[in-house]
């Protein structure tokens, strides 16, 4: 049985739903205790959710180097101070932005490989899962080293409950802050909006949605859904939206629940974005478009007549 430990991530003091598919990935079938690290305080009762899924400990990381939340220097470094502490086997986090970011920092620090974006997690066994060549093949990733270090999809694990009851503890890293880092200041864009690689929902627009303004009709219907709203290529290069938004093999890769494609054709490198996506539904005045023969519902219909519909029957619902 292994020690695993698992970066947490919070949203204004709440644990983000993402982890609990990483926690999920964490236990396994063999019983694994979850060492659940954290940097941002959480709200009060919001550790009952972690319970929920497993977690034996609760560690909360902090230093007097600085601020753990806004340096993510300190914050790797952190971390590598409590796998060392608590002996970790292994490290998990969500592929998130933050994961990314932080993960890639921790791997270079302890001299460690570092498997990211991965779709499945055997800590056991110590191996993952990846997808490659634009989801075409998914590759099985032996890790050699003595602590597995890996960051797993959003949504890409069916999150299980399974409550315990955690202890929860501070832990002080003793740090020297090596100023390889300075965060003068920090800027939020879309605040209030759903991070569209953790969504669970996604309502993407492709070329026809023809105007910027016409997103709208698409967040509409995305809103009551608790979703985000995505973009093809063609809808970015068209000038339609911000590659921020964008979705597939240059963009992002994303594993909702429901992923509701509007006006897409299917190409190959949009549908290796969202590929491991749970259900696809496809509308399209095309009958032919290749978007049919990867979806597991299809619409045959114009976006601007079927999505305002959609939205409606949401809103009586």
């Amino acid at each position: 049985m292994a020690t695993i430990g698992i970066l947490i991530e919070t949203e204004a003091g709440a644990v983000k739903e993402t982890n609990f598919g990483v926690l999920t990935a964490a236990r396994g079938p063999g019983g694994h205790t979850l060492v659940a690290l954290m940097t941002e305080n959480l709200a009060q009762g919001a550790g009952k959710d972690l319970e929920r899924y497993g977690v034996h400990q609760m560690v909360q990381l902090k230093s007097e180097a600085g601020d753990l939340v806004r340096n993510p220097d300190l914050k790797a470094r952190a971390l590598a101070a409590a796998v060392d502490s608590y002996r970790l086997d292994a490290l998990l986090g969500l592929a998130s932005a933050r994961g990314r970011d932080i993960f890639g920092r921790l791997a270079a620090l302890m001299d460690l490989p570092l498997a990211a974006d991965c779709l499945e997690i055997d800590v056991a066994a110590r191996t993952a899962h990846k997808s490659h060549f634009s989801g075409k093949t998914v590759a099985t990733l032996k890790m050699g080293a003595e602590i597995l270090l890996a960051t797993i999809r959003p949504n890409a694990v069916e999150a299980v409950e399974a409550p315990v009851e955690a202890a929860v503890e501070d832990f002080s890293a003793a740090l020297e802050d090596p100023a390889l880092v300075e965060v003068v200041e920090v800027k939020q864009t879309g605040v209030g909006n759903v991070d569209l690689t953790e969504a669970a929902v996604i309502v993407t627009g492709g070329r026809p949605i023809a105007s910027a303004d016409n997103y709208g009709i698409l967040e509409a219907c995305a809103r009551l859904l608790d979703g985000a709203v995505g973009a093809s290529r063609a809808a970015v290069d068209a000038g339609f939206a911000p590659h921020s938004m964008q979705v597939g093999q240059t963009g992002k890769t994303v594993s909702p629940r429901l992923y509701i494609g509007c006006g897409l054709s299917g190409s190959v490198q949009h549908f290796a974005g969202m590929k491991t996506s749970k259900v696809i539904v496809a509308i399209n005045t095309d009958r032919d478009a290749p978007i049919f023969e990867k979806c597991d519902y299809g619409i045959i219909g114009d976006l601007f007549e079927v999505v305002p519909v959609l939205t409606e029957i949401l809103k009586e619902g």
